[in-house]
């Protein structure tokens, strides 16, 4: 699952009017979202809600709570609202990368700093800056994302909505998100999207985790298992295939650009990838096999890259927590302190703790050991 960060006080501190259209569709973007927004009281009194969106939604406030007491996350209006959006996405991400490597193109705004995507409130919009980035010779990819942060920047105003986007998914599944996007609300590092993701990655699998093991029922456990059990198989799957991508970008024939080479061993890890696929899919259940066709059949650089941004620091933010023996208030000072350093110390810092990873969605770039992957850009299913 992919849950992307967009900042949307993105139109503080324009100097030009080039992007001007953008800076607008996500500033009203946002407005209109907030706007659909409505309390869960006024949801769970409204007798046209329908019992199961209730039920989702007074689950809902049991894991805000459990965020606030159990896991130390910011105690906020975040998540004490719903909007139904009529659609598929909050926003559709675009994300771009050459044709020979998984570094992700970026883009840079005033307040989040700079990101390996640009994301929009219309599909359309986001297919059409799709275009233009593949005109320019780029691989791309454009995914939707269920669920964004404001990094708190918007609590005053209601804080960050629950979803129709993402309100149907499993329970282990929906307290993992809920608890990745108040992390960020915790801690931000602005420009380095491996950094920030790979943190809410750690909290979101440390809380899920717990959540799972405290306050689900034995049917919500056993219906997470086989949801998450088809992911890991998948995305450890995708990580391999990251690997052979890495390793031909790697190779004397690239370093050469001995093209015809490189192509052909380009199109030779895409086919393993693909039948590695159809033989992992085959072992699913009948109703699950076609959740990732779309995926692998748009899979290219831009997609393995994404990926990437939200994996390669995670062991070492797992490490710290263990390291500060499980206790929040530490744990969350301590990736405070980090955030606060630069980018090249934040990440040497990191690796001295056991993370790294393949390249960064960012563009930056570490060892890479092996480790069971969680991917970007999935399927919810």
């Amino acid at each position: 699952m992919m849950k992307g960060l967009f900042a949307v006080l993105l139109a503080l501190g324009l100097t030009g009017c080039a992007d001007l259209g953008y800076y607008w569709q996500s500033a009203s973007g946002h407005v209109d979202l907030m706007r659909a927004a409505r309390p869960v009281p006024e949801w769970l009194e409204d007798p046209a809600a329908s019992p199961a969106l209730k039920a989702k939604l007074e689950l809902t406030q049991r894991i805000r709570r459990f965020a606030v007491t159990d896991l130390g996350l910011p105690d906020n209006r975040s998540y004490t609202g719903y909007a139904d959006l009529h659609r598929n996405a909050a926003v559709w991400n675009v994300v771009a990368a050459p044709e020979y490597s998984l570094n992700l193109k970026t883009w840079c705004f005033p307040v989040a700093g700079c990101v390996g995507y640009r994301g929009y409130y219309n599909e359309a919009d986001a297919r059409a800056e799709a275009e233009a980035q593949r005109a320019a010779g780029l691989e791309v990819a454009v995914y939707p994302v269920p669920a964004y942060s404001t990094l708190g920047w918007l609590n005053w105003a209601g804080g960050d909505p629950l979803l129709s986007t993402f309100i149907n998914y499993p329970e282990g599944e929906l307290a993992r998100l809920i608890f990745h996007e108040l992390a960020h609300q915790t801690a931000y590092a602005a420009g380095d999207t491996l950094f920030n993701e790979s943190f809410a990655t750690a909290v979101e699998r440390i809380g899920g985790e717990r959540w799972l093991r405290t306050q689900a029922s034995d049917a919500a456990r056993a219906e997470y298992a086989q949801f998450d059990g088809r992911r890991r198989e998948f995305r450890a799957l995708t990580l391999a295939t990251r690997r052979k991508l890495q390793a031909v970008y790697d190779s004397p024939e690239a370093r050469t650009q001995d093209r015809t080479a490189v192509e052909a061993m380009k199109a030779e890890a895409m086919r393993g990838f693909r039948a590695d696929y159809a033989a992992l899919r085959a072992g699913w259940p009948a109703n699950r096999q076609a959740a990732y066709d779309g995926w692998v059949a748009r899979a290219n650089n831009a997609t393995f890259g994404a990926q990437a941004a939200y994996d390669d620091l995670v062991p070492a933010f797992e490490a710290m927590f263990a390291r500060d023996g499980g206790d929040w208030p530490r744990f969350y000072a301590e990736v405070k302190r980090l955030a606060s350093m630069s980018k090249e110390e934040r990440h040497l810092a990191m690796v001295a703790l056991g993370g790294a990873g393949d390249t960064g969605g960012d563009g930056s770039a570490t060892p890479r050991p092996a480790r069971d992957p969680r991917g970007v850009a999935l399927p919810a299913q």
